[in-house]
């Protein structure tokens, strides 16, 4: 496991994260049992991980409750813990700035911490990110001075969106939506790193479509039933163009996991694992690079054949 830096004043992150959000009990996924989630955490520990993004509403704040029961044995310093405000554990979307402290206090009373390393606004539409038109960010700035967070940002999904909180605000971190087939936000990457901005890649496995289980017949019950018919097919195809590329029949996952490592700018990726065997699965992928040269024929395809197509998340 390779560590890497993520903010100002915190541990080197582990290139692998724990994204925490099957921790929690109805999250719309598969559904886990508190022990299943402190054995798996425990596990991640295990393998070195040292990073976990969460957030409030995942498993209506069960997912927070059980990372910090599972964490609570750990020198806090030798972790990084990532949590998120706006979707609040009743499962109300709320953005005012006036919730701010309140969802922090709320996470730091389920995580058992005193500080979360990093606090990021969740998916907030794109009026939120302008730092010169929101007082977010003098909160923001205020809790880093009381020592609640020491970094703040937003979890984004386009260029456009993370050139605005960059170019406004002083954000350390954005957890930017980046994988084989979504790769707009690697044209925010240079301006992160020239600001010194930790990025955390998430959904690196495409919402499963880049593990390689599904195809065009594959049907689905769980919050990736929002896809029609076309968009299944369509994204079934192009996940066959990228074995190609990759020329990977099995293994998959691993080579797209470690597509986003390949890039720099990255600090560390969180798939979602749920389970334990998965999460091997996942760690593994650091001793299953992808070639510089494989990147850049992923990057060509991406720029040719998905782009063109907008694919829906």
């Amino acid at each position: 496991m390779q560590y890497n830096k993520y903010i100002k004043d915190a541990a080197l992150v582990s290139e692998i994260g724990l994204g925490a959000w099957q921790l929690g009990n109805n999250s719309g996924w598969q559904g886990m049992s508190e022990k299943e989630a402190i054995e798996l955490v425990q596990k991640s520990l295990e393998y070195g991980i040292n990073f976990f993004d969460t957030a409030p509403n995942y498993g209506r704040g069960s997912s927070e409750e059980r990372l910090g029961k599972a964490l609570k044995v750990v020198d806090r310093t030798k972790i990084v813990i990532n949590t998120k405000f706006g979707h609040s554990d009743s499962g109300i979307t709320n953005y005012h700035s006036n919730y701010i402290r309140e969802s922090l206090e709320g996470s730091l009373k389920r995580l058992q911490v005193d500080y979360v390393d990093s606090l990021i606004i969740h998916s907030p539409p794109i009026e939120y990110l302008d730092g010169t038109k929101n007082d977010h960010y003098e909160i923001f700035e205020q809790l880093i001075d009381e020592g609640k967070i020491k970094a703040y940002g937003a979890s984004l999904d386009t260029y456009e969106s993370m050139q605005l909180l960059m170019n406004t605000t002083n954000a350390g971190v954005i957890e930017a939506f980046f994988n084989i087939l979504q790769q707009d936000a690697a044209r925010a990457f240079n301006l992160a790193k020239e600001k010194g901005v930790g990025i955390i890649a998430k959904i690196p496995l495409d919402s499963g479509w880049l593990s390689g289980k599904y195809n065009a017949e594959s049907t689905f019950q769980d919050i990736r039933k929002r896809w029609s018919k076309e968009d299944i097919q369509t994204r079934a195809h192009l996940v066959d163009r990228v074995k190609e590329i990759v020329q990977a029949k099995d293994n998959l996952a691993q080579k797209a996991i470690s597509f986003c490592l390949g890039h720099k700018a990255i600090s560390t990726v969180i798939p979602g694992n749920i389970n334990i065997a998965q999460l091997k699965t996942n760690v593994e992928s650091i001793n299953n690079p992808v070639s510089t040269e494989i990147i850049k024929k992923l990057e060509e395809f991406y720029l040719n054949e998905v782009q063109p197509l907008h694919l829906p998340w």
